[in-house]
Order: structure tokens, then sequence, then C-alpha cells
């Protein structure tokens, strides 16, 4: 694995994400501020409709970038070439069908958005606006991806966070200005024009001769993309039906109003966990080395050690979330008008957290490509929790008033990932990677979500209520530091994996921090049985015969 890249990549997209959050919570205050909740609902709406018309693009693009991965380390430029000409074509097709649907479904916005009428807004202009803006990046997609496909991802999240800057600044100007949603919409456009030159720009200097020379794509490369498509397809269906069928069904039988408040939760929590799974996502690759050049045995106890990490994480940031959100909300969006019953957000936070806890699974499945085996499970995830969040809309409204018709939909949501999330995926992974049953990880991890919501039940009893917003932020945040802590000391020291993996992670650091450069090596006996750790004399190079699955250098980077 390339580090110093691998390094770049990582570092550059938590600086933006970081940066990308402040802006949008700004762009929400101001949207909110000027123009109202109404338009702030109207735009989650388009949002939520656009990424469910994204599903056409049926994850092309990973399956192709996939395959040019081969092709780029043996030098084969014209494999390559074929492969970046196929997903021109494609997205082209893609951007087209998505643009038709797009136009297709106009006549059912007024369905979609219940009392859109309490809003002064042209919703046929509006979404046609926001659709455009949406085409407009699969003109470009293929570059981007060529570009990607060539471990240069720092390149792209540059190009296109500075693009969302831009739309952001803009936005908060036009809205100032003008008051318009409609030039807010277009701002959107603006930034999508800038973001294809530079990209047309860079992907023809650094790879112009792959992008000039034509080639055909062969018969097994064609069979090789088609599989991956499948698979890719039907989760990307699931996720779509689960992740943004949530915010059309509240729109479309509980109102926009209530869309646009639920969206100032969802936005800080999506923002939030967003940051969390890049501690997951960028080791897939090293993942999958480690997976190939270790025994079963060792991939288990990482997977072990991975599994009790997300614990660690979620605990401490959702119960967090839980305890300030209110606060945050009214302090960043303005007004208490905009905060939601109590029961909204400890719903929200155990949904989340609930989704949160198959990120160690899904960075062991992608790792070690047994996506393909579970591909019918996200349809089915689909289906159930679109159906069961309409009846719980109408049955929580009919038991509990109208106040809690939003929790009906995110309740269906924890019942569809408990259910069938939380028992396929690890089932397909421990049988098809490591060869052997779940049974052990489902006691673990179903304990780990019982833990939490008892823990987010005691947060709630021992929430204070003191004069100062700014003082029940920083009392509250503190009771739910206090309460994760032990919990997740507890977690780590009963898990003799993840002791033993923090303990060469600290090793490890602390020999750098000391300047000792001291290599640690970590041994397995092959059985399963307990490893070693070992410090040997400081070297530049380390030895020919050291097995360190999971080396880790200070600057918190995993080689191959």
């Amino acid at each position: 694995m390339d580090k110093k890249k691998g390094v770049a990549n990582v570092s550059v997209s938590i600086a933006f994400k970081i940066l990308i959050l402040v802006a949008d919570v700004l762009v929400r205050r101001y949207l909110i501020k000027y123009i109202g909740n109404g338009f702030n609902g109207i735009n989650s709406l388009y949002n939520s409709i656009l990424d469910f018309l994204s599903v056409a693009e049926l994850g092309v693009g990973s399956a192709i970038t996939f395959c040019m991965y081969k092709p780029i380390v043996e030098g084969d430029t014209d494999k390559v070439s074929a492969l970046y000409g196929l997903f021109t074509k494609l997205y082209l097709i893609i951007g087209g069908i998505i643009a038709v649907c797009g136009c297709a479904i106009m006549p059912a916005l007024p369905y979609l958005a219940k009392d859109y009428q309490s809003v002064d807004v042209n919703l046929y202009l509006t979404f046609a606006l926001m659709l455009a803006s949406v085409v407009m990046t699969y003109t470009f997609s293929s570059k981007t991806s060529l570009i990607n496909a060539y471990k240069n991802n720092y390149v792209t999240t540059t190009i296109s966070s500075l693009g969302h800057l831009l739309q952001c600044g803009s936005q908060i100007i036009v809205l100032i200005l003008t008051k318009s949603f409609v030039w807010y919409l277009v701002c959107r456009i603006v930034a999508g024009a800038v973001q294809w030159g530079i990209t047309e720009l860079i992907a023809r200097r650094k790879h112009g001769g792959i992008i000039k020379n034509k080639q055909r794509i062969d018969d097994q490369t064609k069979k090789d993309v088609t599989k991956n498509v499948k698979a890719m397809f039907m989760h990307k269906i699931g996720g779509v039906l689960v992740n943004t069928a949530d915010s059309i069904i509240i729109s479309a039988f509980i109102g926009i109003g209530i869309l646009g408040l639920y969206s100032n939760y969802t936005t800080i929590m999506v923002a939030m966990t967003g940051v969390l799974t890049l501690c997951f996502s960028p080791l897939t690759s090293v993942i999958g080395h480690m997976f190939v050049e270790t025994n079963v045995q060792t991939a288990r106890k990482y997977h072990s050690f991975f599994h009790t990490f997300n614990f660690v994480l979620g605990a401490v940031f959702f119960l967090g979330y839980y305890a300030v959100i209110d606060y945050l909300v009214v302090f960043l969006f303005g007004g208490w008008d905009l905060a939601m019953s109590r029961a909204v957000a400890f719903i929200i936070t155990l949904n989340y957290f609930v989704q949160f806890m198959r990120q160690a699974t899904l960075l062991f499945r992608d790792a070690t490509g047994t996506f393909y085996n579970d591909r019918w499970k996200p349809l089915a995830e689909g289906v159930l929790n679109v159906g069961l969040s309409i009846a719980f809309v109408y049955l929580f409204k009919y038991l509990w008033g109208a106040d809690f018709a939003v929790v009906g939909v995110i309740v269906a949501t924890i019942i569809t990932n408990i259910f069938i999330c939380h028992i396929v995926e690890p089932h397909v992974l421990f049988k098809y990677a490591f060869n052997s049953d779940a049974k052990v990880y489902y006691l673990k991890n179903y304990a780990y979500m019982l833990i939490f919501a008892a823990a987010l039940v005691a947060l709630h009893f021992c929430s204070v209520d003191l004069n100062s917003s700014v003082a029940n932020l920083f009392a509250n945040g503190f009771i739910a530091v206090a309460l994760a802590v032990p919990i997740c000391i507890a977690a780590a020291f009963i898990n003799k994996d993840f002791r033993h993996y923090a303990a060469v992670v600290w090793r490890r650091l602390k020999a750098k921090f000391d300047g000792k450069h001291a290599a640690v090596t970590v041994t397995d006996d092959g059985d399963g049985g307990t490893q070693s750790v070992q410090e040997q004399a400081p070297s530049d190079d380390p030895p020919d015969d050291a097995v360190a699955p999971l080396d880790i250098e200070a600057g918190g980077d995993l080689p191959d």
C-alpha cells in the first residue's frame, strides 16, 4: 500500500469533512433565518428524491473502478483506457436516465410535499434546478473515477470539497441579498460547473493519453464488471430504500415542516457519523491485504478488535449527541421553535447507533469481497423498511398522537436493521470469509446494543436543566462522557483481542514518540491462540521474516 497517498487521502478527507460540516450548518441556519423552515423541508425532500433516483447509477462506478486497479498496477494502459471509455458511455446514459425520471416524477411533487402551500415556492422550477445540478455531475464522473483509480483521491476530494465550499459561500450571500430559493439553487449549478471545468483540466493533464486512447473492452472484463454491478446494484437499492425513504415518507405523510425540523437533527448526526466512519472505510484495502497474507484465525481476531472499537466510538459519540443535540440545534439554527421532542432525539440516536454498529462487519465484508453473497439482503431490507414505516406512521399517530408519527418511521428502520442487517451480514462474513458460525458475535453484538440502550435511558434521566443553554450543553455533555467512559473501559478490558492490539498500537506510538523507532512485531501461533508482542532493536528496515498484519506507524497508517 502507498502509505503517503493513503495518509494524504485520509487527512484531506477529514479536514474537508470538518470544513464542509461547518459550511453546511451555516447555510442551513441562513436558509431557515431568511426564507423559513418550510424551504428547509423542501430542500431536504428534493435531496431525498434525487438520492432515490441515483439508484440508476447501479454501482457502475465502484465496479469499474475496482476493475481498473489490476491493469494500472500492471501498466496495461490499453485496458485502463477501455474501461474508462465504457465508464464514460455508461455515465452519460445514467445521467440521461436520471434526467428523464426526474422530469417524470415532477407531477407527483405536490403529493410528496404535504402542506407545500404554506411556502411560496414553484415546485417544478426549483426541482428542475436541483435536478440539473445533479445530472451535471455525471458528465465528469468518469474522469473523477479515473483520477481516484490512480490513488489520487485527495485530488478529487479537494476539487469536490472546494466546489462545495464555493456553493455554500455563494448560497449564504444570495440568501442575504435576495432571500430567493431559486437563486439559492442556481448556486449549486454554478459550483458544479466550476468542479466540472477543474476536473477536466486535471484529468487531461495527468491522464490525457488514456483519455485519448480509444480501446474496446474485452469479454472477460465485461463479465467481471457485470457480476460486480449486479451485486452493487442490490446494495444500492437497499441503501436508497432505507436512507432516503424515511425523509420522503415524513414529507408525504406528515409534512414538509416536520421534515425540516427532522433534517436539522439528522444533518448533525450524519455529519458526525461520516467523520466516525473514516476510522473504518480507509482501511478496506489494508484489511483485504491482511486477509490474504494471514490465516483466518488472525483475521477473526482483528474483526473482534474492530467490533469492540466500533462500540467504544459509538458509545462515546452517540451518548454525547443525545446529551447536547437539542441545544446544538437551537444554537446552530436559531430558536427553540426548531427543537423537537426528546422522544424524537432519543429514537434518532438509537437508530443511528444501531446502524453504526455495522461498520466493523461492513469493513471486513468489503475487504474480503463477500458483498456478493448477501446481495438480496438490501432489497428485503428496503421493502420491509418502507412497508413498516408507512404502517407505523398511522399506528403511532393513532396511539400517541401526531407528534409521534415521526418516531414510528424511525422505529421501523431500527427494526429492519436489527432483524435483517445485524443477522444476515455477520452470517455471510463468518460463513464465507471466516469459515465459522457467528454465534459468539451475535451474543456480543446484541449485548452491546442493549448496554447502549440502557445507558441512553440512564442519560435521559440523569440530564440536568440549568438556567443557561450553554451551561446545559456542557453539563449534559460531561454527564454523557461520565456514563460512556466506564462502559467503554469495561468493553475494552473484557475483549482480550482489543487489549492485545491496543497494546501493540500503544507500544509503537510510544516508541516513535520517544524517538526509539522500535519495531513491534506481532506473531501468531496459527491456531487462534494468544498472540505475542515483541520489541526489536531499533533499525531502519524491518526484518524480512517479521509478521505484522497490523503494523501501525506513528501517523496512524496501516501498512500492507
